[in-house]
């Protein structure tokens, strides 16, 4: 239960402290000089970024046997479940009542129902589990604590801890070594997670101390290893691609130009501003009695933006029970859009993940949060030692303000930009839950680090069928059938019949030769099946488009047309290893949000259990690697031709419990409409 004290830093305390008194920008215009390192630590395996990808990676490493290091730039493992608040599993109906997932998936969720005496604590109606954030650190923590000890593996865990810098060997093909900064307040100076995000970014960044950081310089390095053989693998599993970035290895970001593989892309151009909207969840708690509400003195400038979106939406007790993560008594019954839920009572805590609301979706050259690799290297972040985190610290700024303007909206709001007036009623039974204590674990009551849906996909190496190199499309997923006259008419016609001719399945030659029409192919009911697979996931293309105009919450501003024509289910789909190997550097694998997949795609290859599944055979690739003295690529460059060592490694993950493709999973199996 939360106590009171963990709830002491009110809103008001959070804007005086944070938003107002503590706005100094950094200026990152001039990168500072390298130190020499403070120590140098030996890895196998060197995972940067803490979050689900990054747990699954260590710990399939560790039960190998894996010397791991481990980074991460919150002091809390987990990623969406534990330090950017959304400890909500977005999960599909069918996989989940198999419990067909990565064995490391299935203990993080038996561990959940195993500290609580149930999966579901919060009562939540969007999932089958909904949990406190901090408490997801916990469990993850000593989950790699007993595979450490299983496998006989060692884990070396960093904290606090961004990589500066890369040491490539002089033919660009291997890591030689990276340079990181581990940042800890200094003696009289406020504790970790004191400030926000935007307010501490680019200090955590720089070599130098600080009034609010020391700063330990860390030089990873691999460990001794087998004479010609890849010495240690790096694995990016960071939010954004961060790696990929700095190693400047080819990679797509936002919209991918409308094709045959992308139909349903919003533009016929590449758009690299326009990734999904980012979120600062933050936690809220109903009270018995009315509790007095401060406006933020920013509140105006978003007011413009929040909305319930949807008629069957608007109402308060159904958004705050939707992804409720904590509930000590259950409520009545309730219902209402034909959604039913128990109400909320005193007590309960509700996490916010709103689309109109704690979303902020920028979209433009002026705004867009993830840098491209132009404004990267306009802004020196390319060059040696100039690497800052490659985000647009204003914007982490402006999502900030944003979040905490919603929730004042969700509680003394009487506005609504999508459905008018009328509709939006106040609620100030409800307090903001802030405090080192609290379930998101800082001051301010914010999440430590934002919800990212999308961030940079590396493209693949050249592969057949894909010569420019290979990515997972909206056509290896989707279940739309593509008859839509939309696609016939838009499409120029030898575009058009090689999207009904790549989805036709066994008639794809009919097509391509013509013996067929493309009108009259039949549509295969299944997602594309790599030969290459590792590993698996299931979820619906799911979209928080960008917005039109800069800035997101201009008034009467727009979602960017088209962007969620790509939006719909999926049939259950695979991880392709291809998707995992970047382009020029042989000892880099990479997991999570970051895969090859396109922008279509990357909306439903982004959720909880899948993020485990790539970790899980990124940490199984990079051991296999090292104990077969192979590299990644090596195992898929001869395909379509068999590869006895990539099925010796697809055994390896299925006999540990890590399945690489869905039951009863060929090119003759078309039932899968079955699976929701």
């Amino acid at each position: 239960m939360i106590r009171r004290h963990e709830v002491a830093f009110s809103l008001t305390s959070l804007i005086s402290l944070n938003l107002i008194s503590s706005l100094v920008a950094f200026d990152s215009a001039i990168a500072t000089p390298p130190r020499t390192p403070d120590k140098s630590v030996n890895c196998e395996i060197l995972v940067v970024g803490g979050g689900l990808s990054g747990v699954a990676t260590a710990y399939e490493g560790l039960l190998a046997g894996r010397t791991v290091c481990l980074t991460e730039i919150t002091d809390w493992l987990g990623g969406q479940i534990s330090a950017q608040g959304t400890s909500a599993l977005d999960e599909r109906p069918t996989q989940r009542s198999q419990q067909f997932y990565s064995r490391g998936y299935l203990e993080l969720r038996n561990r959940i129902q195993r500290k609580y005496g149930e999966l579901n604590p919060g009562d939540c109606w969007v999932s089958d589990s909904c949990f406190l954030p901090r408490d997801a650190h916990t469990i993850l923590t000593q989950m790699l604590k007993d595979a450490e000890k299983k496998g006989k593996g060692k884990l070396q865990w960093f904290p606090n801890t961004v990589i500066k810098d890369l040491e490539i060997a002089a033919d660009g093909k291997i890591i030689n070594g990276a340079i990181a900064i581990q940042h800890q307040p200094p003696k009289g100076a406020p504790p970790l997670n004191t400030l926000t995000l935007s307010q501490s970014i680019e200090d955590a960044y720089r070599y130098e101390n600080s009034s609010r950081f020391t700063k330990t310089i860390v030089r990873f390095i691999p460990k001794a290893a087998k004479e010609n053989a890849p010495k240690w693998y790096v694995v990016d599993a960071s939010e954004t691609g961060e790696i990929i970035a700095l190693a400047d290895v080819p990679y797509r970001l936002g919209i991918d130009a409308r094709s045959y593989l992308e139909p349903s892309s919003s533009s016929a151009n590449n758009d690299p501003y326009c990734t999904q909207g980012f979120t600062y969840t933050f936690a809220m708690e109903a009270t018995k009695e009315a509790q007095p509400q401060t406006m933020p003195p920013f509140y105006l400038q978003y007011a413009p933006y929040f909305s319930y979106e949807l008629a069957r939406l608007a109402n308060f007790d159904l958004v705050f029970t939707y992804r409720r993560i904590w509930s000590p008594s259950k409520g009545q019954p309730a219902k209402f859009g034909g959604v039913s839920f128990t109400a909320a009572t005193p007590g309960d805590i509700s996490m916010q993940n709103w689309t109109w609301g704690n979303d902020y979706r920028p979209g433009t050259a002026k705004d867009n949060l993830i840098y491209t690799r132009q404004q990267l290297q306009g802004t020196g972040q390319l060059q040696p030692g100039g690497w800052m985190g490659g985000l647009r610290t204003e914007t982490l700024r402006r999502g900030e303000e944003n979040a905490l303007s919603f929730y004042y909206w969700l509680v003394a709001g009487t506005t609504d930009s999508q459905l008018g007036e009328g509709v939006k009623q106040q609620r100030t039974n409800n307090r903001f839950v802030s405090g080192l204590n609290s379930p998101m674990g800082t001051a301010h009551g914010l999440s430590k680090y934002p919800y990212m849906r999308e961030g940079r996909r590396i493209i693949g190496r050249p592969s057949w069928g894909q010569p420019e190199g290979f990515a997972i499309w909206e056509i290896d997923i989707s279940r739309r059938d593509y008859n839509d006259e939309y696609y016939s008419k838009t499409l120029p016609a030898d575009m058009y019949r090689r999207l009904r001719a790549a989805v036709a399945g066994l008639e794809a030659v009919s097509v391509i030769d013509g013996q067929v029409t493309p009108d009259k192919a039949m549509r295969r009911t299944r997602s594309t099946i790599f030969p290459d697979s590792v590993g698996i996931g299931h979820y619906a293309i799911d979209f928080h488009p960008c917005m039109v105009n800069s800035p997101p919450e201009a008034p009467g501003n727009i979602e960017r047309p088209g962007e969620r024509r790509g939006a719909g289910q999926a049939y259950p789909f695979q991880i392709a290893l291809r998707a995992m190997i970047p382009q020029k550097i042989d000892n880099l694998l990479v997991g999570g949000k970051s895969i090859g997949t396109s922008h279509i795609a990357a909306a439903a290859y982004r959720v909880h259990s899948f993020e485990w599944s790539a970790g899980a055979a990124a940490g199984t690739v990079a051991s296999f690697a090292i104990k077969n003295a192979i590299a990644p690529y090596q195992l898929v460059d001869d395909l379509p031709k068999q590869e006895p060592q990539l099925e010796a490694l697809k055994q390896l993950l299925q006999k540990n419990g890590n399945p690489t493709a869905f039951p009863d999973t060929s090119i003759f199996n078309q039932n899968w409409d079955n699976w929701k």
